[in-house]
């Protein structure tokens, strides 16, 4: 089936490609429909809520299967004020560039030391006007990961804090983990599930047991 992706940045759409690989599903991004898209303003209080504006918002517009992704980013050791949860690229009202994101979080690391945080994941699927399937479980979640105030040398588009991050099992920057790895901590298991239980695919070999 064919299978909108509602995302505008070019590296979420490869690694999601990349993850849902095994299944029979054709994935397009926003960027592929020669159409006006949308703006939906992602002002909810959780990624679920956020995921699910943007899934009804891209289905209402282009009458076809869509999924929305978001998610909030928990940090450890913070101070309220300065914890982003849903807010990851917007500070203070204002929507970050790669550029101010990357000097924001690495300003923080340099505050406290070194940040323990962690992703909470969001989806919303919606199939047709009678199926909407949506979850934030625990399974979507990332590991915990650290953000480091020292930068990696090699700067890539779309993926702006991995630049800061470390993944613990590794040691290694989310920049330095080979493809294998870094689908695993930017695709998580609870996704490739939610796909095979709500499209009907729970006997594709790609899903999981």
């Amino acid at each position: 089936m064919k299978l909108l992706y509602g995302t505008g940045n070019a590296a979420k759409l490869a690694a999601i490609k990349r993850r849902l690989e095994p299944l029979d599903i054709e994935l397009i991004g926003l960027g592929e429909l020669n159409t006006p898209i949308p703006d939906v303003v992602e002002d909810g209080t959780t990624p679920l809520e956020n995921a699910e504006k943007k899934a009804r918002a891209y289905y209402k517009a282009f009458g076809m299967p869509v999924f929305s992704c978001d998610s909030g980013l928990y940090i450890e050791g913070i101070s309220d004020d300065e914890q982003p949860g849903v807010h990851v690229r917007t500070v203070n009202g204002k929507y970050l560039s790669d550029t101010e994101m990357t000097e924001h979080y690495s300003a923080l690391a340099e505050k406290y030391g070194d940040l323990t945080a962690k992703y909470k994941n969001a989806i919303c699927l919606i199939t047709d006007s009678e199926h909407i399937y949506k979850a934030m479980d625990e399974s979507m979640a990332s590991e915990p990961f650290i953000i480091t105030a020292v930068p990696h040398k090699v700067v890539k588009k779309g993926f702006p804090l991995d630049s800061l991050s470390i993944d613990i099992k590794t040691g290694k920057y989310y920049y330095d983990l080979n493809p294998e790895e870094l689908d695993r901590v930017a695709v998580e298991d609870g996704f490739l599930e939610f796909f095979c239980k709500h499209l009907g695919l729970l006997d594709k070999s790609g899903c999981l047991d």
